[in-house]
């Protein structure tokens, strides 16, 4: 039985890897994970690693008590591959994400699953991105 696209996706964070989907037919990268390409229809798609560069979209800082974690931002990040996606930036105050910023990927683990978090691009934080080569 085949994975779904999303299980795929989770399989592969867990397995510390950024993988997005790219039409093998129009060459177009895809992200959410589907089973059809949007732009021409064509199926199935590959999964390839994410280079894990971006640049901020937007931006919202939310407001918790510090008892509750304190304050952290949730950003949509434009990917290089030209896909856009909902994260967190981390290493800067919330408040101190920009639009316009560039930023790196890299695949956290949270309570045994792997999710994409972001850095400022510029900041030696010594993260691995786990986004080099390609994933079958």
């Amino acid at each position: 039985m085949q994975m779904s696209a999303q299980t795929h996706y989770q399989a592969e964070l867990d397995a510390g890897r950024f993988c997005i989907q790219q039409c093998p037919q129009c060459s177009e990268h895809v992200f959410t994970p589907r089973e059809l390409c949007p732009h021409c229809g064509a199926s199935p798609l590959k999964w390839v690693r994410a280079s894990g560069l971006g640049v901020v979209y937007s931006t919202s800082t939310i407001a918790r008590k510090p008892d509750a974690g304190g304050d952290y931002n949730v950003a949509l990040i434009d990917l290089d591959e030209g896909v856009r996606m909902m994260s967190r930036v981390e290493l800067v105050a919330p408040d101190e994400v920009r639009i316009g910023q560039r930023v790196q990927a890299h695949v956290a683990q949270r309570d045994g699953r792997g999710l994409v978090l972001f850095h400022p691009a510029d900041a030696s934080s010594g993260v691995e991105t786990g986004a080099e080569g390609s994933a079958a």
